[in-house]
């Protein structure tokens, strides 16, 4: 008989967003009235943008601070409050056999270098030579350097001092929600005594702005609420945000005196090719996957983007589960792709270690008062455009 998986805890959480940093202060921001993102920076797009951070206090050396990309930033930035959190910071032993998983996208584009290339090229008699001419000189070797996801990995293990292996996913969401699975998976089957797990977003970005627009999918102002998008058509708030977990076998955990945020029990992942009714049913499946999810005093946290039609889905779904009180944290947050899923995870942990949800956050009747603690909360990750997954957070004693 194989043995059992290994009981898994979240002993560490780092997290930075437009509610600010840390914990205590995204709790007080998610029991207050949700407030309405900038809708004038990047008008007519509304953007979450990130709260107002100190460098210094976790990236202390300007030279790294330099170096890196706003997203590059904001992750070792929440990876050192993950840390701190977990009680591992500056302890070279246990950082030197601490493994991680970063999920993110590419870095920024050279918005000036962009502008020149569009419009000198429909001009230029050869068009070929002028964009590699244009190319060779304009982009520094530096700036694609800065702009590799797995940096952000290397930034995080420089400043501090994480040396086990590493590993980078790229995808939106369906990487944030791959890296927790793999982290877990590992811890589970004793590959990892403890891991680092989770990504990083800058949704202040023209570029990525136009990227979405393209595809129908950003939000224009006025800003609604996520489950109150689907009128207008949806769409989706980008949000800056940073998401790291300390996740830690019971018995490592235990050994350090470490104490257990929450348990990490399951997490399941799918991709179906969104015709229509089909996310509804693989949500649906991969509930039913879970198993002791739909035992009583169990929630839902929704990482539902605002996008269509896969919120709509999303909400038909919940519909099979009624009672099941939901909160959905992107009209407090925005949408912030790879390290959403790790965002919601520790939300629900915040969640459970205060006995209570959130109040609901808009009138759509989605989001219904709690009645009792809750015991164990699902939390749910339905890409804007691919890949669906969940992951089943519990109390412990």
């Amino acid at each position: 008989m194989p043995d059992a998986p290994r009981e898994t805890w979240i002993t560490g959480i780092g997290i930075v967003s437009c509610l600010g940093e840390g914990p205590q202060a995204h709790w007080q921001r998610l029991n207050a009235p949700a407030q309405p993102p900038d809708s004038t920076s990047f008008a007519p797009y509304v953007v979450h943008r990130l709260a107002p951070v100190e460098l210094d206090k976790q990236i202390p050396k300007k030279g790294d601070q330099r170096q890196m990309e706003a997203w590059q930033r904001i992750g070792t930035y929440a990876a050192g409050l993950a840390l701190d959190s977990a009680g591992a910071k500056g302890n070279a032993e246990l950082l030197a056999h601490m493994d991680m998983i970063v999920a993110a996208g590419g870095g920024e584009r050279d918005e000036a270098v962009d502008a020149a290339i569009l419009s000198g090229l429909p001009k230029a008699e050869r068009p070929g030579a002028f964009l590699n001419e244009a190319l060779m000189s304009g982009l520094r070797p530096t700036l694609f350097l800065a702009q590799l996801s797995n940096l952000l990995a290397g930034n995080i293990s420089i400043v501090h001092g994480v040396t086990g292996s590493s590993r980078t996913f790229m995808g939106e969401e369906s990487a944030g929600i791959d890296a927790v699975r793999v982290a877990l998976s590992r811890v589970e089957a004793g590959q990892s005594d403890i891991i680092l797990v989770g990504g990083a977003y800058n949704g202040e970005r023209r570029d990525l702005l136009l990227l979405y627009e393209f595809g129908g999918h950003a939000l224009k102002s006025p800003f609604a609420a996520i489950w109150q998008r689907a009128d207008r058509g949806g769409g989706t708030a980008l949000g800056s945000l940073g998401a790291f977990l300390v996740l830690e076998a019971r018995e490592h955990a235990t050994a350090r005196n470490a104490k257990p945020l929450a348990r990490l029990t399951r997490v399941v992942s799918d991709r179906n090719k969104r015709q229509a009714g089909e996310t509804t049913a693989s949500l649906s499946r991969l509930w039913q996957s879970l198993g002791s999810a739909s035992a009583e005093g169990v929630a839902v946290v929704s990482g539902a983007t605002g996008a269509e039609p896969a919120t709509s889905e999303e909400r038909a779904w919940l519909k099979t589960i009624p009672g099941v009180p939901v909160r959905a944290t992107g009209t407090h947050l925005g949408h912030g792709f790879e390290p959403q899923f790790a965002m919601n995870i520790a939300i629900a942990a915040l969640a459970l270690g205060h006995g209570t949800l959130p109040p609901p956050a808009d009138s759509s009747g989605v989001e219904q008062p709690m009645l009792g603690r809750p015991g164990r909360i699902v939390v749910t990750g339905v890409g804007h455009w691919r890949g669906e997954g969940m992951a089943l957070v519990e109390a412990t004693p």
